[in-house]
C-alpha cells in the first residue's frame, strides 16, 4: 500500500482541512421549508499545491441524494489567502477568494457562473470554522441580485485523518 502524498508547504493553514468529514446539517433558506441532511466531504492532497474537494449530502428523513459539489482549495496570491474553485451538478460554478480570520476560513465568490437552466444564484459566501477534528460551516447565498441570506449550516467531524487518505 502506498503512503499518502505529503501536503504541499504552500498550502499553509489549508492543510487543516485535509481529511474525511461527516455530520449533519440544516437548511436555513427562508424560501423553502426547513430541512435536515447528512453530509460526507473529503478534502485530500496529492502533494501538489492544491487540495481536492468532494462533497455529497443525503436527506436525513429517507437517505435520498440531495446535493453534491466538487472542486479545489488553492493558496491565494497573498500570504494567508485562499481560493476555492468548484462545480455543482445543478449547473452552478463558483470561484471564491478569502482568508483565515482566526479559526474561520471566510470565502466570498468573485464569480458565480450558471447554465441556462440553473437557478439564478448571484452571490455566495462560505464560512468554515475549524477546531481540531470539528468543522462547522455557514453557507450564505443570494438569488436574483438580492442580499446574501443564510442557506445551510452544518457541523462535521473528521472521521479519517490526512494520513489515511490515499
Amino acid at each position: 500500500m502506498s503512503q499518502p502524498a505529503p501536503v504541499h508547504a504552500r498550502l499553509g493553514r489549508l492543510a487543516e482541512l485535509v481529511g474525511t468529514w461527516e455530520g449533519d446539517g440544516q437548511g436555513l433558506w427562508t424560501a423553502t421549508e426547513p430541512f435536515r441532511y447528512h453530509e460526507l466531504a473529503t478534502i485530500s492532497s496529492d502533494g501538489r499545491p492544491f487540495l481536492a474537494y468532494r462533497q455529497r449530502s443525503t436527506a436525513l428523513a429517507d437517505g435520498a441524494p440531495r446535493h453534491g459539489e466538487a472542486g479545489w482549495f488553492r493558496p491565494g496570491a497573498e500570504d494567508g489567502g485562499a481560493e476555492l474553485v468548484l462545480a455543482q451538478p445543478t449547473g452552478i460554478v463558483e470561484v471564491h477568494r478569502g482568508r483565515w480570520e482566526g479559526d474561520a476560513l471566510v470565502l466570498r465568490a468573485t464569480l458565480v457562473g450558471r447554465t441556462e437552466t440553473a437557478l439564478s444564484v448571484t452571490g455566495v459566501e462560505r464560512r468554515l470554522h475549524v477546531e481540531g477534528d470539528r468543522l462547522s460551516y455557514l453557507l450564505r447565498i443570494a438569488m436574483n441580485d438580492e442580499e446574501l441570506a443564510d442557506h445551510l449550516a452544518a457541523e462535521l467531524h473528521r472521521v479519517t485523518e490526512a494520513s489515511d487518505i490515499a
